[in-house]
């Protein structure tokens, strides 16, 4: 069993990590995604093909699998609940549906859960080779690299293994985790093989852990996920102020697309001298096309 699929399996009833268990290797192995809906059968999404479990999932059962991949403490998570999902243990993001209960009109939390879809996160070492070669300048310093895609086509996976690459090649990289899917660290140890001159901010906002890695860490490369805030603008443009390299991500399907997001106005002005759109054909994570600034390809 792969460490990653365990790591989610162990978190799971009783009943249910057996049933999940005795699926064919290559099913549970390369699953994707665990779908729960009340009332409907477990689905898993492995391979590009979604596979069904014959019994439909009831509120009892739901109600146990969220309080144990809550550790029994919904209050330690409330904050993420109320951005629609929780992070595990091993970097996987469990989305949650329910009743959404507001506080001057911002979500507070999320009650009477319904739905639970948990996104499998995977270390996949030598991902990012291709694109190494992309953003590594003649000179051996690093373009400023925009990585887009939409929901599942690697950015992540990809991300992670860029930054074990590039540390192991003498890069100081600072990492800020927002939601601790790039290290999956969990009480300071991290899941994934990040590299050894990486230092991690877990569960920090990027519009202030960008700043504080600067502050502290003196990094080379600082190195974070789905970029998009209107808040995020300024920390990357203190980045690109302290003579910082930065590799993020952003959700988008082309240049339009990224134009017309909260970092528009930095895409335009040639902040990232490198912009990789990634697409799952004919596999994750494969580079569809790579743009370059006029001024800064080389």
């Amino acid at each position: 069993m792969e460490k990653n699929i365990e790591s989610i399996l162990i978190k799971m009833p009783q009943d249910l990590e057996k049933t999940f268990r005795a699926l064919p290797d290559k099913i549970i192995n390369n699953a994707e995604e665990f779908r729960f809906r009340i009332g409907q059968p477990i689905s898993i999404i492995s391979l590009n093909e979604e596979y069904h479990i014959s019994y439909a999932v009831d509120y009892e059962m739901l109600n146990n699998l969220i309080n144990r991949l809550l550790n029994y403490s919904y209050y330690a998570y409330e904050t993420e609940l109320a951005n629609g999902y929780i992070t595990i243990e091993g970097g996987h993001r469990v989305g949650v549906c329910g009743k959404v209960v507001l506080e001057k009109e911002n979500v507070r939390l999320i009650k009477d859960i319904s739905s639970l879809n948990i996104r499998c996160s995977r270390e996949v070492i030598g991902a990012s080779e291709e694109c190494l070669k992309k953003i590594l300048k003649k000179d051996g310093s690093i373009h400023n690299t925009l990585i887009v895609s939409p929901p599942k086509c690697g950015k992540t996976t990809l991300l992670r293994d860029l930054v074990r690459n590039l540390s192991c090649k003498g890069f100081r990289v600072g990492v800020c985790d927002e939601r601790s899917e790039i290290a999956g660290s969990y009480k300071g140890k991290t899941c994934y093989d990040l590299g050894p001159r990486t230092d991690i901010l877990d569960g920090c906002p990027k519009e202030q852990g960008i700043i504080m890695l600067i502050r502290a860490m003196s990094p080379n490369i600082i190195a974070t996920d789905e970029i998009g805030k209107s808040a995020d603008i300024y920390a990357i443009e203190a980045a690109m102020c302290a003579g910082v390299n930065l590799i993020t991500t952003i959700h988008g399907n082309s240049y339009e697309d990224i134009l017309n997001s909260a970092i528009g106005s930095l895409v335009k002005k040639g902040t990232f001298s490198c912009i990789i759109f990634l697409s799952n054909i004919p596999k994750t994570g494969s580079i569809r096309e790579v743009m370059y600034s006029k001024q800064d390809k080389d």
